[in-house]
């Protein structure tokens, strides 16, 4: 999965189509993640110790990763995500970054 923590990624597809947001967690066993404000679920819950009033809490569920799209810092649209293998000058060994296909802007 190319998609990590904390991207920002555009919902191609679906009820949410066209908003974006923060990934907040990744399940790449099940190939879904949660995105910010996106596929909202609402819960009831009773009143309790950690929640006195108790009611109707709005949680992010999960979507699938084929769903969103990595949003590209530079251009701000929708960008495939691909590997490159650079020399790392500190170390002199070869390094693995994730690049932007659009822009060709190397990620993390």
């Amino acid at each position: 999965m190319k998609i990590k923590k904390d991207d920002t990624v555009v919902v191609i597809t679906g009820n949410y189509k066209g908003k974006s947001g923060k990934v907040l967690k990744v399940f790449p066993k099940d190939g879904r993640v949660i995105v910010e404000g996106v596929n909202l679920s609402k819960r009831h819950s009773k009143p309790s110790q950690a929640n006195p009033q108790g009611g109707i809490i709005e949680k992010e569920a999960p979507i699938n990763a084929s769903n969103v799209m990595f949003l590209d810092p530079k251009s701000g649209e929708p960008s495939r995500l691909g590997k490159k293998v650079i020399m790392d000058d500190k170390t002199n060994k070869k390094r693995r970054v994730r690049v932007s296909k659009t822009s060709g802007e190397m990620l993390s």
